[in-house]
């Protein structure tokens, strides 16, 4: 261990120093965190097979139809220009894999289990606040590294520790009740009553459902200390000019990048290094107001084409109400396809405002998922459905020794130590931190990032090698080559059929375990916490 902590310090050195020959300034930093999309459904990651559009509890969500297969331009650039990690691993759903992310730990620290099994704190209470259980999360170490910070989209948890200076969210926190007056498009419960209603309509569902804001058409959006607010969190639209220009044609992802640029702007006008924590919604399935009867599963967005040099945007044009609409075949039909190409549109965007703003060669650009496709991988622990996510690193202004495809392990928990060690920041040594930066494979002739990594959902464990995986399911599979599909690995039945490497690594494997299986015997926070944390430190 001490020769791997001492090389490692070597190559942060080496990292560092050429960071700063690049340029003299901390490079901006823009993470954007899709939501329910796997691997595959990026055509770089070559598979044979990604989501077809389907209604919900459709059986089979798997096709090559070319037509249904997302279109990214920009992110295919971006990856062969910088790199792509061949596996990376996340939890199988949303809110664990969020906490993942914003505190660099796994479960047996912050006791996410899943959405709806939390640890309980060191108070009693159900749910331990990541900033409490992690006081150093990703914003920290934004903060401590010298960075405005803007969080921007999904939050799916208590905002109010995290020390970001503004942010843009859809839904806001309680959206349920207090952006009444800004649009009808939620569904709710109505005291005493087990059925879920569309406020649009007034009508209860005829199809299961739950309880939801409206993040893409006519959105509920919520400002964190905007400039231009009086107070710390407002509903928005928030003065006549928005209120005016708000309505069904409004969409979610352009309100939220619209509030980003400006921050973005006036960030670069005060010659001030930014961080960027975009949490689309964008992959995420939704009710579709415009269809209320539909039971699509990823409503239509705006529709967009590339003329092969630039995006053109069409204008929505969509009329009507109470649930009758026609929208003048302004948007796209429904499909998770369509979504991942408005993402793409939306990285466009962003190189522009890069460009635009003169800091494009001082940018890095981060691109990653939560969690596998609704329908396909989402909350499966069948052997890595639910936990392979996309991961894209672009770094213009780091010396990158990597570029396009790296056949290499990550886990989205490797973004904090990255941006700490970009933004020159220490973790204290004793602070427990599961992900590793990234940023001495990035910049160095290093051939490997990690040996394996690890994923969950709830009790069961998903990790891996790359020559065996341990699936939540109990099977072991022989993942020392990639099928076509990216999951289609044979499962090891007889352990002699293969190699002494494959089942000293499965060895090695069992051993990690139980550090991180705590589920059953350490399910909540200790009484008292963590107890006292040291700072975090400047390099």
């Amino acid at each position: 261990m001490y020769r791997i902590a001492k090389l490692v310090l070597v190559l942060l050195t080496i990292c560092s120093s050429s960071a700063q020959n690049k340029s003299d300034k901390k490079p901006n930093i823009v993470l954007l965190f899709a939501d329910d999309i796997s691997a595959r459904e990026l055509p770089i990651y070559g598979s044979s097979v990604w989501s077809k559009p389907i209604k919900s509890g459709g059986k089979d969500i798997n096709s090559s139809n070319k037509a249904y297969r997302a279109f990214t331009p920009n992110l295919d650039r971006l990856a062969k220009e910088g790199c792509f990690i061949e596996t990376t691993f996340a939890a199988t759903i949303c809110g664990p894999s969020r906490a993942m992310m914003m505190t660099g730990r796994y479960a047996h620290l912050h006791k996410w289990w899943h959405n709806k099994d939390k640890g309980k704190n060191p108070k009693g209470k159900n749910g331990w606040d990541l900033f409490e259980s992690s006081p150093h999360t990703i914003a920290h170490v934004a903060k401590k590294g010298g960075y405005a910070s803007f969080w921007a989209g999904k939050t799916q948890m208590n905002i109010s520790g995290f020390p970001f200076d503004e942010g843009c969210f859809t839904p806001g926190e309680g959206s349920y009740n207090k952006a009444i007056h800004t649009t009808d498009f939620r569904l709710e419960k109505k005291k005493g009553d087990k059925k879920i209603y569309n406020a649009d309509t007034g009508k209860p569902l005829p199809f299961k459902s739950y309880v939801q804001s409206g993040w893409y058409w006519k959105p509920h959006v919520q400002l964190m200390n905007h400039p231009d607010s009086k107070q710390k969190m407002e509903w928005w639209p928030n003065n006549k000019t928005s209120e005016k220009e708000f309505g069904l044609n409004t969409y979610g992802p352009d309100v939220e990048l619209k509030f980003t640029f400006d921050f973005m702007e006036r960030k670069a006008k005060e010659d001030k290094p930014f961080f960027i924590y975009h949490t689309s919604h964008l992959g995420h399935d939704a009710f579709d107001f415009f269809y209320p009867n539909s039971q699509n599963k990823w409503p239509g967005t705006p529709k967009i084409h590339w003329d092969g040099k630039k995006y053109i945007r069409q204008e929505p044009n969509i009329t009507g109400d109470n649930g009758v609409y026609d929208t003048h075949n302004s948007i796209t039909e429904q499909g998770i396809h369509h979504h991942v190409n408005y993402l793409d549109y939306q990285v466009w965007q962003y190189l522009n405002k890069f460009k635009e703003l003169g800091i494009e060669n001082n940018t890095i650009f981060i691109f990653c998922a939560d969690n596998a496709t609704s329908g396909y991988g989402k909350s499966s622990p069948v052997s890595q459905k639910g936990t392979h996510v996309p991961f894209i690193i672009y770094a213009p202004t780091l010396n990158i020794t990597k570029h396009g495809k790296q056949k290499v392990l990550a886990n989205i928990s490797d973004v904090l130590p990255t941006i700490a060690d970009i933004a020159g920041v220490k973790i204290p040594s004793d602070y427990e931190i599961n992900g590793e930066s990234l940023l001495p494979f990035l910049t160095t002739d290093r051939k490997e990032h990690r040996q394996w990594i690890y994923g969950y959902h709830m009790d069961k464990t998903i990790i891996r090698g790359n020559l065996v995986l341990k699936g939540g399911n109990g099977k072991w599979y022989d993942v020392s080559k990639t099928p076509n599909d990216l999951i289609s690995f044979p499962e090891i039945r007889d352990w002699s059929k293969v190699t002494e490497a494959h089942r000293k690594q499965r060895d090695e494997l069992k051993k990690i375990i139980p550090k991180y299986d705590l589920h059953a015997t350490a399910h909540d926070a200790p009484k008292g916490g963590y107890g006292k944390v040291a700072p975090l430190e400047i390099k």
